[in-house]
């Protein structure tokens, strides 16, 4: 059989116990072409559906701050945490319709619904009053159309063997982390149109550096659905890669094992879910609390940490690009599980590797602080009064750890190498985890429809990117990265004790049941 991986995806699947044999094929070249041009546009789609959320991610403040002056730090926090409540909510949703209808629909359905909010974006400035509440609708709309993420994994896993899957979910994270790491890129390019921008008064629109970049989403969009509409094909294959002649990939001589509807593994479903929860948390408490850290830790002004951690950035997502390529060689030498227990592991060690020790304190700001970055509340609020800091004279920005919090008094500082070091240990074992949770759930759960489990999944992580946040931002506000980080340090202990009970049921449906070997 056809190895994991660029092979996989460049020859017909072959029957078992006859590789090279042209009797032994069990898919036509059409049908192979077919199937691989599908899965490559859902690359597509899932690629622009993670543009979609970064490309503004770091104009959505100023923008808002221009289209209406009511709103505050903690009404942000809102307008940010709308795409996941909107992804958490439609996520099931598109999962159960693909069950059930052609693929397309949802789809098609869901990056019209995306295109839309987007075009509304554009024209948040136009109302006389509550602006605010449009951009919210609007972030919330891009969301609830990014749900189609779980349509996506699901089409992959029932069109792709066993043999194929790890390659295909691996390039599925690729493009997904290509994504978050271009959004932010196009955003940048956009600001060379300025502030105002250009006015087109027949349609009231304004193309300037806060719209330029969803109205160029909108457009992708648009041709993101005529390239689903023209090129995907609805494709199911069981483990073994040949076509199924029904939705549920059952046999239909009655002289083949016969598995029950109710026959996947729960207890390895909802572990998995765990899982995915934790990897997903735990890459949202590393981004949040990247630049209050290095800020507090290393005295870093604004413009220093949007620099440096935005290098940061960059390289942990190149890193996580190179991981989701390795891996799909990785797997065929020691197996997904070992894989997705060794991320953990590395995960740890990252994080324990950031816990403070030694006799160097970080600096403290001990000027009076009462328009200055860092308020008492969470972290949200951090960055908000960062940027609207004065910035005429940036040698009078306060620096340092404030004052308020206490725990910057007795802590001592976290070294830069450390950190640094924990930062390349969290972009190898996040990026593992993240492929191999799904790649191993997609297994678990078998040839059947998986919309709805697939739902269930990027559920779980869209709540772990509204709960993470706020979890690190209140803990390192009032206790301090010592009990931030160790906390953490628990939670991962924790997971890996969880992978290890159930780690002989995260096998393969087909596996499970004989029907191949592992």
């Amino acid at each position: 059989m056809a190895s994991p991986g660029s092979e996989a995806e460049r020859e017909p699947l072959l029957g078992p116990g006859c590789p090279g044999s042209r009797e032994c094929v069990i898919e036509t070249q059409e049908h192979y072409k077919s199937r691989w041009r599908s899965v490559r546009i859902l690359y597509l789609t899932m690629f622009l559906s993670s543009v979609g959320f970064s490309i503004v991610i770091m104009s959505i403040w100023p923008y808002l701050q221009k289209i209406d002056q009511t709103a505050d730090a903690s009404f942000l926090g809102w307008v940010i945490a709308s795409y996941s409540l909107g992804q958490m909510v439609s996520s099931p949703l598109f999962g159960l319709w693909s069950n059930y209808r052609p693929r397309k629909e949802p789809l098609i359905v869901s990056i019209f619904i995306s295109v839309a909010a987007n075009c509304l974006y554009a024209y948040v400035h136009v109302p006389a009053a509550h602006n605010k509440y449009y951009m919210l609708v609007a972030r919330g709309l891009v969301g609830f159309g990014a749900g189609n993420v779980a349509v996506v994994r699901s089409y992959i896993a029932g069109a792709t063997s066993l043999q194929e899957r790890t390659s295909a979910m691996a390039n599925t994270s690729t493009c997904q982390a290509l994504g978050f790491i271009l959004g932010p890129v196009f955003q940048t390019c956009f600001a060379l149109v300025g502030e105002e921008g250009v006015t087109w008064d027949a349609i009231k629109l304004q193309i300037n550096m806060y719209t330029a970049p969803v109205l160029l989403g909108a457009f992708l969009g648009v041709l993101n659905m005529i390239l689903i509409l023209v090129t995907l094909r609805e494709h199911r294959v069981d483990d073994l890669g040949r076509q199924c002649k029904n939705v549920n990939c059952q046999e239909e001589n009655t002289d083949e094992l016969q598995i029950p509807e109710g026959s996947i593994d729960h207890v390895a479903v909802v572990a998995t879910n765990i899982l995915f929860f934790v990897v997903l948390f735990i890459f949202a408490v590393f981004e949040t609390i990247l630049t209050p850290l290095t800020m507090d830790m290393y005295a870093w002004t604004q413009e220093q940490a949007v620099l440096y951690d935005g290098i940061i950035l960059a390289a942990f997502g190149v890193e996580a690009v190179l991981i989701f390529m390795g891996v799909k060689l990785l797997s065929k030498r020691i197996g997904e599980r070992s894989i997705l227990l060794g991320g953990l592991v590395i995960i740890w060690v990252g994080f324990f590797i950031l816990l403070p020790w030694g006799n160097q304190f970080p600096k403290v700001q001990w000027e009076d602080l009462h328009n200055s970055s860092i308020p008492n509340a969470t972290f949200g609020e951090v960055i908000i009064n960062l940027w609207n800091s004065p910035r005429e004279d940036h040698s009078e920005q306060p620096v340092g750890c404030p004052v308020e919090q206490a725990w910057c008094l007795y802590t001592p500082v976290i070294y830069l190498a450390q950190f640094l070091t924990a930062s390349v240990l969290v972009g190898i074992g996040y990026p593992a985890c993240n492929v191999m949770s799904y790649t191993l759930y997609s297994k678990v759960l078998g040839p059947k429809p998986q919309g709805i489990y697939m739902g269930w999944l990027t559920t779980s992580g869209s709540a772990a990117r509204i709960f993470g946040p706020v979890f690190i931002s209140h803990v390192y506000t009032y206790l301090g990265p010592r009990w931030a980080f160790s906390l953490v340090c628990g939670v991962v202990v924790l997971t890996i004790l969880l992978i290890g009970a159930v780690y002989r049921r995260l096998i393969a449906f087909s596996v499970r049941y004989g029907r191949v070997q592992e």
